[in-house]
């Protein structure tokens, strides 16, 4: 028996006036979810504790089976795992986004884009390297380059519980009470933003942007800090062996603690641009020696922190026709499966970042076909409802049985 999770980042959304009153998910075309959808198990997942803060991390690691209120201890490791960087116990890993800052006459700085643009992970790697060669780093301040504007930094004798924010939480907001905040134990991280700014700003990566019309990546911004999970393997927990298909080191880095193999894609972006196909054939080529695999787009989420309805359409339909269908394709040929698809948290264009409702969620094949598409009212109305999202899992294995 093979499984599968495909987790289209995301993709929950609110009734939309600019819609005639759907979300963004039942106004895109999706015959594959919806094919699946009426032929399998169809309800809704509480992927985020109330005690958890709205994240891919939180959601994703409940929907492979560890309950993060047991195991999550920040975003930060989870990116480390993934890039093979060992954090020590006195360290703590912080993801470090590359972000555009817009600084206003009045004062306020508004957090105009938490990806600066989308940026090149090339672009990012040279910004990355002008930061470790001239920012007055310590001894216990250590950056690594990740891809687009996603990137770690290590640092040693912080405090746990630092109130760091997600920058994609303040898209277009002014951030300016954040940065001047006068709290003694954030102040490090501060100054090191700070410090960033003249470096940056002066690049010639981010001259080059400005003048192309692009989003500079003006700023460091520090977030989603914690230390290193222990976790039991998905074989220890299971007896499944698998992999982790995704752009993104955090999903990748889930996959690493949870002892799964993290498949590296040539051009996997986490936008529109990415190599949608090869992360279908590196899935299917998993299935052939493992029992298990996540493939995980990032895209659809992306579309909604810009709050670009149209954007966010394009992604969700992607997923279905690139991602959804040919993996049913492959699967059909495999013998034996068992494929789930769902959305990991639900990210509003109306609000451009992640909310806790319950996500849709369906299982296929099963014993009695729902007969809906797939949709968040559809999904709801059909009457399942997981309240802890890591018992998904069980449904997942345990309905194949």
């Amino acid at each position: 028996m093979k499984y599968v999770i495909l987790v289209g980042d995301g993709m929950g959304d609110y009734p939309l006036p600019e819609l005639d009153g759907r979300t963004v998910l039942e106004a895109s075309r999706t015959p594959n979810m919806d094919r699946l959808a009426r032929g399998g198990l169809l309800g809704l997942a509480q992927t985020i504790p109330a005690a958890k803060e709205p994240g891919s991390d939180v959601a994703n690691m409940a929907i492979i089976g560890y309950d993060p209120m047991l195991y999550h201890t920040g975003r930060g490791p989870l990116e480390a795992g993934s890039m093979g960087v060992k954090v020590a116990p006195d360290e703590l890993a912080f993801r470090m986004n590359l972000v555009t800052l817009v600084f206003e006459e009045d004062g306020r700085i508004v957090m105009g884009d938490h990806s600066s643009g989308h940026i090149t992970s090339e672009e990012a790697a040279e910004l990355i390297k002008a930061l470790d060669e001239k920012m007055p780093l310590t001894d216990g301040q250590k950056l690594f380059p990740g891809v687009s504007y996603r990137h770690l930094l290590l640092w040693s004798g912080l405090p746990d519980g630092l109130p760091t924010v997600p920058p994609h939480d303040y898209r277009d907001q002014d951030v300016a009470w954040y940065l001047n905040s006068s709290n003694p134990e954030l102040k490090p991280v501060l100054d090191l933003i700070r410090a960033s700014w003249e470096i940056l700003g002066e690049h010639p990566v981010n001259k080059a942007r400005v003048a192309q019309g692009k989003r500079p990546a003006n700023s460091i911004w520090p977030w989603g800090q914690g230390r290193p999970p222990a976790m039991a393997t998905f074989q220890e927990r299971w007896g499944l062996t698998g992999a982790v298909v995704s752009a993104v080191d955090l999903i990748k880095g889930l996959g690493v603690y949870a002892g799964l193999e993290a498949l590296d894609i040539p051009g996997a972006t986490g936008f529109l641009d990415t190599n949608f196909a090869g992360k279908v054939e590196a899935a299917l080529k998993a299935l052939e020696t493992g029992d298990f695999v996540l493939v995980h787009v990032e895209a659809p989420d992306e579309a909604a922190h810009q709050g670009e309805i149209d954007t966010k359409i394009k992604a969700i339909e992607a997923f279905d026709e690139k991602v959804v269908g040919p993996m049913m394709e492959g699967l059909e040929k495999m013998g034996d499966f068992r494929v789930a698809v769902l959305c990991d948290h639900f990210t509003p264009v109306s609000v451009k970042t992640h909310t806790r409702e319950p996500v849709p969620f369906l299982i296929y094949p099963a014993s009695e076909p729902s007969g809906r598409n797939f949709s968040e009212a559809e999904a709801s109305s059909a009457g399942l409802y997981l309240e802890q999202g890591c018992i998904f899992i069980d449904l997942l294995l345990g309905a194949a049985k």
